[in-house]
């Protein structure tokens, strides 16, 4: 069952970001059904999180999708190499946002790893935003797509109990200042492709 538009449109990107753990992932493809339970989440803060596309209620053609409708994709192009995939959230206008980190493959394991020959362990095919990008074909022509749609969606698969949930601050967003070091990145504890412990 598809997460619904009222699960997405929260106020309150850190409780996503979180119940967003044991979720699946699925993007289909001709090639067959490709999915992987989330494992790894961040969540930014739209207009007063120096870390977000959107601080200071930036707005531009790339980030655009940030301020419209809850429960869409919005992926990008980083570090002129890597796409990551985010997912929109809150009231139209507030430009919140969850980073999907790190995913667990469950559907179409053969057809990732095809996609990504340069993984020799299954554990470092999808632990990390432009790894799993990559495995799941994930990129720009997903920016925007509704994720209750048919191209990239999220569906209901594991609960995970908070006692199993880890806390810790996000990565690779040393230009944010003492907003890099808030506690808003989300793993499942143990779980071997969580990108970073």
């Amino acid at each position: 069952m598809l997460l619904s538009r009222k699960f997405y449109s929260r106020n309150d990107p850190a409780k996503i970001a979180r119940e967003l753990l044991g979720k699946l992932l699925v993007v289909p493809s001709s090639e067959g059904r490709v999915s992987g339970m989330i494992v790894e989440t961040e969540a930014y803060l739209g207009e007063i999180d120096r870390a977000a596309h959107s601080f200071g209620g930036r707005r531009t053609k790339r980030n655009e999708v940030m301020y419209g409708e809850a429960g869409f994709a919005y992926v990008f192009f980083v570090y002129g190499m890597y796409n990551q995939m985010n997912c929109v959230t809150g009231k139209p206008g507030t430009p919140h946002a969850i980073l999907i980190r790190g995913i667990e493959p469950v559907d179409g394991i053969e057809i990732m790893q095809k996609r990504r020959p340069k993984a020799k362990k299954l554990t470092d095919l999808t632990s990390g935003p432009g790894k799993l990008c990559i495995a799941m074909a994930i990129d720009r022509t997903l920016n925007g797509e509704d994720l209750l749609g048919s191209k990239v969606f999220i569906e209901k698969y594991r609960t995970i109990k908070p006692a199993d949930i880890e806390c810790g601050h996000r990565i690779g967003i040393d230009y944010a200042g003492d907003d890099a070091f808030l506690p808003l990145r989300f793993w499942i504890r143990g779980n071997p492709f969580v990108s970073r412990t």
